[in-house]
């Protein structure tokens, strides 16, 4: 899943970035260049949409636990129960569908399962993997992988949910191409089941998807692939990255989702591919050090190891960077998934429930084993206790590292060259995610404008203009804008699904009784 940084939570690919990157420098060194004009816009954004971001990302009264994680990790709890844990029962043959065994080429849609899984994974996997789990580990112990683990199996039933109706309630055009999401499952699913207010939901949402993908879902990612290579190759104008990256995204994003697709499915698991076996590399060479690792995982997700806030602190740093990483509830992946080639809406359900246990299960599970094993968190060697900086409450880290300088110390303190590695990773992030969002923002666009080649044009041009804009400028309260947006859709769309959830089960018991009496037959 994928921001700036905020009081209380942040998204993957933004506020876990900015911490991250340490580009506070780079970002100040922007603004003066920009001079007023920036700071106007800065100011002008602050003052009117501050509220706004405020209430997304307020806590609970009393607590530091932002009332949006809870409103997804609720909602992750009740579809997983609701659902008969299908994440684990459905787990084989989700497998299976993204193999191909059941795909019919003559079905409906643009994609394969396989490459719309690639797709949504490209709007998901992201910094946050790198620098979210960095911030987990070193605020709430080792024992926030945990919890991380826990949110991601949960999110998983989510996005069986969203997803599945996003495929049942698409529209399918006659030149072959798909519009799908919870904008439409929000309006045909409400009208079917006779409820009020499917079509403000749908035009909130997609005001509200629109919004995050110009600021969080693109802005900002060509801010961040622009400061680290400012990191490798030195100081040099952010437009140039700007331009070169508005130039690339618009060549991949003129040719429709195919076109999205083709590059989603080769990028995605390179870069997945490259930084797990990174991870396992670093991982195996410290074999007699897992089982310690593990043993500090189960350890702290319970007791805290003197983490401050101890259990509760765990808990919490957690599920807020999981839930933030694979963005189950948000409905952008959905929109992704509505385009595949089926004609069983149930099937990308069971796809999609990939996503969140390869963002966050896996991929987040490394990063934290990797920063844990190479020893990065500083312990008092008598007690095992972890020693806490003396500011902020976090752990001490070797050389103070946070963010993802603390993922890279830990992965180059075994490899020299991760730096390296770790930039082209960065930029491939950044790069996916954007042009992922794009296909969000455009499907938002489109339902609020109708279809057509011109209306698309035009925002695809307004995006890749947003995309030179988030590399040439400070932009911060319109980055937190968009975040909030972002999250925005989760309140909107989480409504939707505890609304058409029995329709649902309607699809899922349907499919499992034709699956057993061998009705559905495998095509390979």
């Amino acid at each position: 899943m994928t921001y700036p940084i905020r009081k209380a939570a942040l998204i993957p690919a933004a506020a876990l970035a900015m911490v991250a990157l340490s580009t506070g420098a780079v970002l100040a060194q922007e603004a003066e260049a920009a001079g007023g004009l920036d700071q106007t816009v800065n100011d002008a954004f602050a003052s009117s949409t501050g509220w706004f971001v405020s209430l997304i990302f307020s806590n609970f009264p009393g607590t530091s636990f932002p009332w949006i994680v809870g409103w997804l990790v609720v909602a992750a709890t009740i579809f997983t129960s609701y659902f008969g844990f299908i994440q684990f029962k459905a787990f084989p043959h989700s497998i299976a569908l993204v193999k191909g065994d059941y795909s019919d080429p003559n079905d409906a849609g643009e994609v394969s399962h396989f490459q719309a899984l690639a797709t949504a994974l490209s709007g998901t996997v992201g910094l946050g993997n790198i620098a979210g789990v960095a911030v987990a580990v070193s605020i709430g112990g080792p024992g926030a992988t945990f919890w991380m683990i826990m949110c991601g199996l949960l999110g998983m039933a989510t996005k069986f949910t969203e997803c599945t109706l996003g495929v049942k309630y698409r529209n399918e055009y006659e030149d072959g191409t798909v519009s799908g999401g919870p904008m439409y499952y929000m309006t045909k699913g409400f009208a079917e089941r006779g409820f009020f207010g499917g079509k403000i939901l749908a035009v909130l949402f997609s005001i509200f998807c629109i919004l995050g993908s110009f600021g969080g879902g693109n802005m900002f990612q060509s801010n961040q692939a622009h400061a680290q290579l400012v990191t490798v190759f030195g100081d040099f104008p952010g437009w140039i990255t700007g331009l070169i990256f508005a130039l690339l995204v618009f060549a991949v994003i003129i040719g429709g989702l195919k076109s999205i697709a083709k590059v989603t499915e080769k990028v995605v698991p390179f870069m997945g591919v490259l930084y797990v076996i990174t991870a396992l590399a670093i991982i195996l060479l410290n074999f007699d050090q897992i089982g310690w690792a593990f043993g500090q995982i189960f350890a702290g997700a319970f007791t805290g190891l003197g983490v401050a806030g101890g259990f509760v602190g765990a808990l919490i740093q957690g599920f807020r960077r999981a839930a933030f990483s694979n963005e189950a509830g948000v409905g952008s992946a959905a929109i992704a998934h509505s385009a595949v080639r089926t004609k069983e809406p149930i099937t990308e359900g069971f796809v999609s429930l990939l996503e969140p246990f390869i963002d966050t299960v896996v991929i987040c599970t490394m990063t934290a084993l990797v920063i844990i094993i190479t020893g990065q968190l500083v312990s008092d060697p008598n007690t095992g206790n972890y020693l806490l900086a003396e500011a902020g409450g976090a752990i001490q880290t070797v050389d103070g590292n946070t963010g993802v300088a603390l993922t890279s110390a830990a992965f180059s303190s075994t490899f020299s060259w991760f730096r390296y590695v770790l930039a082209i990773a960065v930029i491939m992030f950044a790069f996916s995610t954007m042009i992922s969002w794009s296909y969000y923002g455009l499907k938002a666009w489109t339902f609020l404008f109708g279809e057509g080649h011109t209306k698309e044009i035009v925002f695809k041009v307004i995006f890749c203009i947003f995309t030179w804009i988030g590399a040439a400028a400070s932009l911060g309260p319109v980055i937190d804008f968009s975040d909030a947006a972002i999250f925005a859709m989760a309140v909107v769309n989480i409504i939707a699904l505890y609304a058409l959830m029995p329709i649902v089960r309607r699809e899922l018991n349907s499919y499992v009784s034709r699956l057993k009496s061998g009705e559905i037959k495998k095509f390979v």
